[in-house]
C-alpha cells in the first residue's frame, strides 16, 4: 500500500509541473485585461518577409494560371 500511496505523490509532482505553464498563462490572461500578451497588433497589419515572400509566389502563380 505504500508503494500505491508513493506513485500517486509522485504522479501529482509530475503532473503540477505538466500544467505549470497553462496555469502561468490563465493566471497573465486573466491579469491583463484579456489581452494573453499584451498589446498586440491585429493579425495582418505588421509586415513579414514570409508574406511578402508567399504573396509574391501567388502573384506568379496567378500569373502562369492566367497565361495559359
Amino acid at each position: 500500500m505504500g508503494t500505491v500511496i508513493e506513485l500517486w505523490v509522485f504522479m501529482l509532482v509530475i503532473a503540477c509541473f505538466a500544467f505549470a505553464p497553462l496555469g502561468y498563462f490563465i493566471y497573465m490572461y486573466t491579469m491583463k485585461n484579456g489581452e494573453p500578451f499584451g498589446d498586440t497588433e491585429p493579425h495582418g497589419d505588421s509586415e513579414s518577409a514570409v508574406l511578402n515572400i508567399t504573396e509574391k509566389l501567388i502573384d506568379k502563380v496567378k500569373a502562369l494560371i492566367g497565361k495559359k
